[in-house]
Protein backbone atom coordinates (compact mmCIF):
# COMPACT_ATOMS: atom_id res chain seq x y z
CA UNK A 1 0.00 0.00 0.00
CA UNK A 2 2.53 2.47 1.43
CA UNK A 3 4.41 2.05 -2.76
CA UNK A 4 1.38 2.16 -4.16
CA UNK A 5 0.70 5.92 -2.66
CA UNK A 6 4.45 6.63 -3.37
CA UNK A 7 3.78 5.11 -7.23
CA UNK A 8 0.38 8.20 -7.32
CA UNK A 9 2.70 10.73 -5.24
CA UNK A 10 5.02 10.62 -7.78
CA UNK A 11 2.96 9.84 -11.06
CA UNK A 12 0.76 13.24 -10.54
CA UNK A 13 3.74 15.69 -9.14
CA UNK A 14 4.26 16.64 -12.98
CA UNK A 15 0.85 17.36 -13.64
CA UNK A 16 0.35 19.46 -10.29
CA UNK A 17 3.65 21.43 -11.07
CA UNK A 18 2.48 21.90 -14.89
CA UNK A 19 -0.97 23.44 -13.42
CA UNK A 20 0.94 26.08 -11.04
CA UNK A 21 2.72 27.10 -14.26
CA UNK A 22 -0.17 27.57 -16.24
CA UNK A 23 -2.59 28.89 -13.51
CA UNK A 24 -3.69 32.51 -14.15
CA UNK A 25 -2.04 35.18 -12.38
CA UNK A 26 -4.22 36.79 -9.57
CA UNK A 27 -5.91 40.14 -11.17
CA UNK A 28 -4.47 43.24 -10.09
CA UNK A 29 -6.27 45.19 -7.84
CA UNK A 30 -8.00 48.36 -9.81
CA UNK A 31 -6.17 51.59 -9.54
CA UNK A 32 -7.84 54.07 -7.66
CA UNK A 33 -9.31 56.63 -9.23
CA UNK A 34 -6.99 59.93 -9.86
CA UNK A 35 -8.30 62.86 -7.92
CA UNK A 36 -7.50 66.25 -9.18
CA UNK A 37 -7.74 69.82 -7.13
CA UNK A 38 -10.83 71.57 -7.66
CA UNK A 39 -11.56 75.46 -6.53
CA UNK A 40 -15.03 76.14 -6.89
CA UNK A 41 -18.52 77.63 -5.15
CA UNK A 42 -21.34 75.70 -4.23
CA UNK A 43 -24.74 76.89 -6.54
CA UNK A 44 -26.84 74.42 -5.05
CA UNK A 45 -27.49 71.69 -2.13
CA UNK A 46 -29.00 68.67 -3.65
CA UNK A 47 -29.87 66.93 0.01
CA UNK A 48 -31.70 64.06 -1.85
CA UNK A 49 -28.89 63.26 -3.78
CA UNK A 50 -26.00 63.27 -1.36
CA UNK A 51 -24.54 66.27 -4.23
CA UNK A 52 -23.34 69.34 -4.33
CA UNK A 53 -23.55 71.36 -7.77
CA UNK A 54 -20.57 73.81 -7.88
CA UNK A 55 -19.35 76.09 -10.45
CA UNK A 56 -15.89 75.49 -10.39
CA UNK A 57 -12.46 76.47 -11.93
CA UNK A 58 -11.00 75.05 -15.30
CA UNK A 59 -9.00 71.83 -14.35
CA UNK A 60 -6.05 72.12 -16.32
CA UNK A 61 -5.39 68.69 -18.32
CA UNK A 62 -8.81 67.97 -17.03
CA UNK A 63 -11.84 69.39 -18.21
CA UNK A 64 -12.90 73.50 -18.74
CA UNK A 65 -14.49 75.63 -15.98
CA UNK A 66 -18.04 74.64 -16.16
CA UNK A 67 -21.26 73.85 -13.00
CA UNK A 68 -21.60 70.56 -12.21
CA UNK A 69 -22.99 67.74 -9.83
CA UNK A 70 -20.31 66.54 -7.52
CA UNK A 71 -21.64 63.39 -4.90
CA UNK A 72 -20.11 64.46 -1.81
CA UNK A 73 -20.27 62.21 2.11
CA UNK A 74 -23.18 62.95 4.24
CA UNK A 75 -20.81 65.34 7.21
CA UNK A 76 -19.97 67.70 3.91
CA UNK A 77 -23.38 67.54 3.22
CA UNK A 78 -24.62 68.81 6.56
CA UNK A 79 -21.05 71.97 6.68
CA UNK A 80 -21.76 73.49 3.43
CA UNK A 81 -24.48 75.06 1.84
CA UNK A 82 -24.94 77.54 -1.24
CA UNK A 83 -22.84 80.37 -2.07
CA UNK A 84 -19.81 78.80 -0.21
CA UNK A 85 -16.73 78.98 -2.08
CA UNK A 86 -14.80 75.57 -1.57
CA UNK A 87 -11.59 73.26 -2.67
CA UNK A 88 -11.63 69.89 -2.77
CA UNK A 89 -10.29 66.80 -4.57
CA UNK A 90 -12.46 65.64 -7.63
CA UNK A 91 -12.45 62.38 -9.24
CA UNK A 92 -14.51 60.35 -11.22
CA UNK A 93 -15.97 57.35 -9.65
CA UNK A 94 -17.71 54.20 -11.02
CA UNK A 95 -20.75 56.09 -9.29
CA UNK A 96 -20.40 59.46 -10.77
CA UNK A 97 -18.01 62.55 -9.88
CA UNK A 98 -16.94 62.42 -6.60
CA UNK A 99 -15.55 65.83 -4.43
CA UNK A 100 -13.66 64.62 -1.30
CA UNK A 101 -11.78 66.39 1.22
CA UNK A 102 -13.48 69.55 1.01
CA UNK A 103 -13.01 72.91 2.66
CA UNK A 104 -13.51 76.63 2.74
CA UNK A 105 -11.36 78.05 -0.06
CA UNK A 106 -9.49 80.77 1.53
CA UNK A 107 -9.97 84.23 0.11
CA UNK A 108 -8.05 84.62 -3.80
CA UNK A 109 -5.37 86.79 -3.51
CA UNK A 110 -5.84 90.44 -4.52
CA UNK A 111 -3.47 91.46 -7.68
Amino acid sequence: MRHLLTLATLALAPVAAFAAEKAPAPAEAPAAPKRHPLRGVITSVLADKSAFMVKHEEIPGVMRAMTMMFKVDEPTLKIFKAGDAITGLMSRQPTGWVLEEVKPAAPAAKK
